[in-house]
């Protein structure tokens, strides 16, 4: 399946009624450090707290209404879960979550919050994968993978529309690469309505599977990645990967010293809070300044839910 122009529009249309249109802030004092001129699109505001919101109201009211009637499933480590817990409950139907079991407090809560039932498993993809398998087979619940489903993707391309309507024509757009659907969204998006502009992506070097698949030209699977960017663990997918590979122009990797200096400056000096995955292209574009000089670049701040209780630089 293609994702189309017109997905992309449909899916701004079904979703703006329940998701937030997101600021859009700069600073001055990272503009000088820069060089250039960087904004940054805030979905840390986000409903459920993280740009997952989006793809899932998109996915889940897609689904017609006799086959929501089972109900959905997916895993997640967090965001997506809480984002598809909060879209279920919207819809009126149930939501399967597997989390594996050390996942962030804050991400078990906001789940739980929304109504949605947590089924916990060991933090293996394999693990994750075989326990939302029970799920379906039991339940007949619609699956809602986190970002390999093109609905999802359609679903995150809204940001970068919404960025495109108060950032005419940025030369770049960045945002993290995990398993994909923000950056094949943000892609997408940007191929379509701002073809001049170039996407990035930024990710952990401790977790860097889809640099190496990009620069490859290779699927490489990520495996036992070790990073505070809980939100970046996965693997890229058979639908997030090929865009990436037609549509993205740079993958930067950053190490964690450099993500943990960028999620504080952020939180001490535009009172943003951001969790490690949002801080890693800010720490990209802190260690290259060069590749960013005398341009409009927009950031994706990915999301905020963060565990006050395990600050990094605590």
């Amino acid at each position: 399946m293609t994702i189309t122009k017109e997905d992309l529009l449909e899916a701004r249309y079904r979703t703006e009624k329940y998701i937030h249109n997101t600021p859009v802030l700069s600073s001055s004092t990272f503009n000088s450090a820069i060089g250039g001129s960087i904004f940054f699109k805030c979905e840390n505001f986000q409903k459920a707290g993280a740009f997952k919101s989006r793809g899932a109201i998109n996915a889940v009211f897609s689904i017609s209404s006799q086959e929501i009637s089972k109900g959905v499933a997916t895993h997640s480590s967090g965001n997506h879960a809480a984002a598809l817990a909060r879209a279920a409950y919207l819809r009126n139907t149930k939501a399967w979550i597997v989390m594996p079991e050390n996942a962030p407090k804050v991400k078990i809560e906001a789940v739980k919050n929304y109504g949605g039932t947590i089924i916990f498993c060991k933090p293996t993809l394999s693990a994750r994968e075989s326990a939302l398998q029970e799920i379906i087979d039991k339940t007949g619940a619609i699956e809602i993978h986190p970002y390999n489903n093109e609905k999802v993707i359609a679903g995150q391309s809204t940001a970068v529309q919404e960025i495109l309507e108060v950032i005419p024509r940025p030369e770049i757009i960045i945002t993290p690469v995990g398993g994909g659907g923000l950056l094949s969204g943000s892609a997408l998006a940007a191929h379509h309505f701002s073809p001049g502009t170039k996407v990035f992506a930024a990710e952990p070097l401790n977790a860097n599977d889809a640099f190496l698949s990009f620069t490859s030209g290779t699927f490489i699977p990520s495996v036992n990645p070790q990073t505070i960017a809980d939100g970046l663990l996965t693997s890229l997918g058979d639908i997030t990967f090929p865009i990436i590979q037609n549509h993205v122009n740079k993958i930067i990797t950053t190490d964690e010293r450099s993500i943990i200096k960028a999620m504080k400056w952020i939180w001490e000096r535009m009172k943003l809070v951001i969790e490690p995955s949002s801080a890693v292209p800010v720490a990209a574009i802190f260690n290259n300044p060069e590749i960013f000089q005398n341009k409009t670049t927009v950031v994706v701040l990915s999301g905020g839910n963060v565990d006050l209780t395990k600050l990094p630089w605590q």
